[in-house]
């Protein structure tokens, strides 16, 4: 349970801090490429540091279907649908939508594994919602018929990141380490494809400041995250996993006021206040997985 919660942690902070991150990048580099091409460093990365602990590379052949089906809904689906939504919609709309993925793993989760959530779990849920509702209040109101195919990908994000979690709790049979840096690649190179055709991305345009700002989130959110988040989903429950991942946009908005300089306001404490204590509640019950 233990390292289920600090892998959880580590992964919320870690994606947390990539929100006014990325904002930093997004300045030089187009969204998919930027995401797309950090990918496949971690990914890199990733098989290189299993190939000097001797891990076999390898995939066996039962296991592709699987691992594609993976990649699919937990990398590109989630962050690649996540930021084509934005060609539609602020960044505040997408996140309200996108992080209603919680409730859809809740749901899931009781038809595929048979984890009917109890009064405890529901009731952090929802403080954890509405804390995610409080943060992005602004953005309801501005939803509209003409956002509608952003509307469709930032929920499709949601649903199929939220089907990934509750269906990778069964590890693939190979190392950690190994499954996290083919997930990623499989999910970040159609990022690089779609890139290319659609955005046209002058990868010379990457200044001191944005280079900075990709090596982080190729090392952090598109790397250890991941494999943290999956060593999450393994070890908890999917609700208790999918109510942590609701510290992602809190922990964003808090740190975009150093980073961005982007002033606090009591709503933001009062979303904090709200997701925290829906989190640790969950946690707090000491959930199991099923």
């Amino acid at each position: 349970m233990r390292a289920g919660v600090a892998c959880l942690l580590f992964a919320a902070i870690g994606w947390g801090l990539n929100w006014p991150i990325i904002k930093l990048l997004l300045r030089d580099w187009p969204p998919l490429f930027s995401r797309g091409s950090a990918g496949l460093f971690a990914a890199a990365a990733l098989f290189a540091y299993a190939a000097l602990k001797r891990d076999r590379l390898g995939v066996p052949t039962a296991e592709w279907p699987r691992l594609i089906g993976l990649a699919f809904t937990n990398v590109f689906a989630f962050m690649g649908f996540s930021v084509m939504a934005l060609l539609w919609l602020t960044p505040g709309e997408g996140a309200l939508l996108v992080y209603t993925m919680p409730l859809w793993a809740t749901l899931l989760a009781w038809p595929i594994r048979g984890a009917r959530p109890g009064a405890w779990a529901i009731a952090a849920l929802g403080l954890c919602l509405a804390g995610t509702l409080v943060l992005f209040s602004d953005s309801v109101s501005t939803l509209s018929g003409d956002k509608l195919p952003g509307v469709a990908l930032s929920l499709a994000a949601a649903v199929l990141f939220a089907l990934g979690t509750v269906v990778t709790s069964r590890a693939l049979p190979m190392p950690p380490v190994v499954a996290t840096a083919w997930q990623v690649l499989l999910g970040s190179a159609p990022m690089i494809a779609l890139s290319l055709i659609s955005e046209q991305p002058d990868a010379a345009r990457l200044s001191g400041l944005g280079l900075a700002a990709w090596a982080y989130m190729a090392t952090v959110p598109m790397g250890l995250c991941y494999l943290a988040w999956f060593g999450a989903v393994r070890r908890l429950s999917p609700t208790v996993a999918a109510t942590g991942s609701l510290l992602v946009p809190v922990v964003g908005v808090l740190a975009s006021a150093p980073i961005l300089g982007v002033p606090l306001t009591v709503r933001d404490f009062v979303a904090l206040t709200l997701t925290l204590t829906g989190v640790a509640l969950v946690i707090g019950r000491k959930a199991k997985p099923a």
